[in-house]
């Protein structure tokens, strides 16, 4: 047993070693790399990770400040708590003066990007979203405005893009076909989702994708296709975080997924692709209270303090029991940072740009 043990170790390094060399795998070699985790494994991607990252960005962690700007959403997919048929789920929708004045409240606390989240709410039309981001521009010139709507139009893509969105963030969920259809309703397309990012992409945005760990239905297959389509892609950011069940959902009664897996990942996907920024995400740290000092030391290097109203914070609850109060917020930067220094990081507020790695910047 122990020679086995041995054996797999050795062809685990092996495959870390392609990995980091090649940044790049076969299906087959990342759903073996899923399936023979183990603790050395682990160790070893997360060392080499952070040694990456650290190349890179140094011990510097990228803050963005979030902006949930609605919870009402069209669509109706079967893991989200605040989907379309949801009748416990009490909507909001902030007007252009609470966002604008989330964005001053952010400003003054040292933040150069925000995040502008929320459903697919029909409200937010092209021109009350140009109108937004066009005075967000004009007050700070010096801020990124990232993007996190949903799917829309390229001619919409277009129109965001020209008024001043300079990132989108389009969570792909799963890179399967199959499995897509198991989380999503009739309605909503895999292709459909996938042509979304690769339009963001060619306009010009820097583009993030992502995916749930531990879904309903996820194989070890499914998360070696999403990080095949990470490598192909090679996405600006990359969100994944651990699935956590809503209790008004068709998946309330499924597990939640892992944080030593979604770590793992993590540690993956930043020797995928070196330059990412990989966030830490909320769902890490309401699965476990040390999750996202957790991802960051396997890799990430962007954390997502919530700026959003506090009034409205526990409304937009995509899973159960999600942090909504104390250092998840943005008003607690001092407690964020603190429990960053003492895991050997620094709070960064700027842009944070992603960066070439200094061999690709000569």
């Amino acid at each position: 047993m122990e020679q086995i043990n041995r054996h797999q170790n050795q062809k685990l390094s092996a495959l870390i070693d392609t990995l980091e060399q090649n940044q790049s795998l076969t299906l087959s070699e990342y759903e073996e790399l899923i399936t023979c985790r183990c603790k050395e494994a682990t160790d070893i991607l997360a060392k080499r990770a952070v040694s990456l990252r650290q190349r890179i960005y140094g011990n510097s962690v990228y803050i963005r400040g979030l902006i949930e700007i609605s919870n009402i959403c069209r669509n109706d997919c079967f893991y989200c708590g605040i989907r379309r048929s949801s009748q416990r789920c009490e909507r909001y929708r902030l007007t252009a003066e609470q966002i604008l004045e989330c964005c001053e409240e952010g400003y003054s606390l040292g933040f150069r990007t925000f995040v502008l989240q929320g459903g697919e709410d029909a409200f937010f039309t092209d021109e009350v979203i140009c109108s937004i981001l066009s005075e967000i521009k004009k007050r700070y010139p010096d801020c990124a405005v990232t993007l996190s709507l949903g799917e829309r139009s390229r001619n919409s893509y277009q129109k965001l893009f020209d008024a001043g969105a300079d990132r989108y963030l389009l969570r792909h969920e799963t890179a399967d076909c199959e499995h897509y259809r198991k989380l999503h309703p009739p309605d909503m397309s895999f292709h459909h989702r996938m042509k979304c990012l690769h339009d963001l992409r060619e306009i010009g945005y820097q583009t993030g994708c992502g995916f749930m760990v531990g879904s309903p239905y996820q194989t070890a297959a499914d998360l070696a296709k999403d990080l095949k389509f990470i490598e192909d892609f090679r996405p600006e950011m990359c969100g994944i975080g651990p699935f956590i069940p809503h209790r008004d959902t068709p998946f309330h009664d499924q597990a939640a997924g892992d944080v030593e897996l979604t770590c793992y990942l993590l540690s993956i996907i930043r020797l995928i692709h070196p330059p990412v920024l990989l966030p830490a995400t909320t769902a890490l740290g309401t699965i476990d209270p040390g999750g996202r000092e957790k991802g960051i030391l396997s890799g990430a290097n962007v954390i997502m303090p919530n700026l959003s109203p506090v009034s409205v914070r526990k409304k937009y609850e995509l899973y159960d029991n999600k942090i909504c109060t104390g250092d998840e917020s943005a008003q607690c930067k001092s407690s964020l940072s603190g429990k960053m220094k003492s895991i050997g990081y620094e709070i960064v507020t700027d842009r944070g740009d992603i960066k070439k790695p200094e061999s690709d910047t000569a």
